[in-house]
């Protein structure tokens, strides 16, 4: 394993991040150690503190790649969702939630100290996932709509996420209901008008 001497500040903010990446995929949020990342890719704990300041910076770096792919799953799918587009959206949601389920649990898990200064292509990654989604709202909204579509597009993703949550707890398997994903997918079609003019709705 490479030391300390043999990486340049950047080599070594992203090594860090890799192996963080990887450990909160493999332990979870809770189980989450920088001793073990640093155990990973041989360098001193105080090495990560060096370079991120602290534990919460670092999760919040590594949560902003969850961010990312989470982002890039959306973008796929809607690349070949042809006129389903926002049942893409909401199936992409569940489906990276399932198979990414410690990673985006921990996304949750962790609370952002307030006044922590986040950098700036950190928040940008941050907000791209809800920027594709306003695109897709905003594109099935009738123009006179147009400008609520910021807000609503905010208000659905909440929807969309208590169904996920519940999901992946168990909690609609004890209520005896229906999909999870179907339901979902019902209240948007709800709060967006099933007959208005729609680009991805069928």
């Amino acid at each position: 394993m490479a030391r300390r001497y043999d990486h340049h500040p950047e080599e070594l903010h992203r090594l860090i991040l890799a192996a963080g990446h990887a450990h909160l995929a493999e332990v979870g949020f809770f189980r989450f150690s920088a001793r073990e990342v640093a155990r990973r890719i041989g360098y001193s704990v105080g090495t990560i503190y060096h370079v991120f300041g602290t534990l919460d910076r670092l999760m919040f770096e590594i949560n902003t790649i969850t961010f990312r792919q989470w982002a890039d799953l959306l973008e796929c799918r809607l690349a070949v969702a042809g006129d389903r587009r926002l049942d893409a959206l909401v199936e992409a949601y569940f489906d990276f939630a399932f198979e990414h389920r410690t990673l985006w649990q921990a996304i949750w898990a962790h609370q952002v100290p307030a006044g922590m200064i986040l950098p700036e292509r950190s928040a940008q990654d941050r907000s791209r996932l809800t920027a594709i989604v306003i695109a897709e709202v905003a594109a099935v909204l009738p123009e006179p709509r147009r400008e609520e579509a910021d807000q609503l597009a905010r208000s659905l993703i909440a929807t969309v996420h208590g169904h996920c949550d519940y999901a992946l707890s168990g909690a609609f398997a004890l209520m005896g209901t229906g999909s999870p994903i179907e339901l979902a997918k019902a209240r948007l079609q709800d709060a967006l008008g099933a007959k208005q003019p729609q680009r991805g709705v069928s």
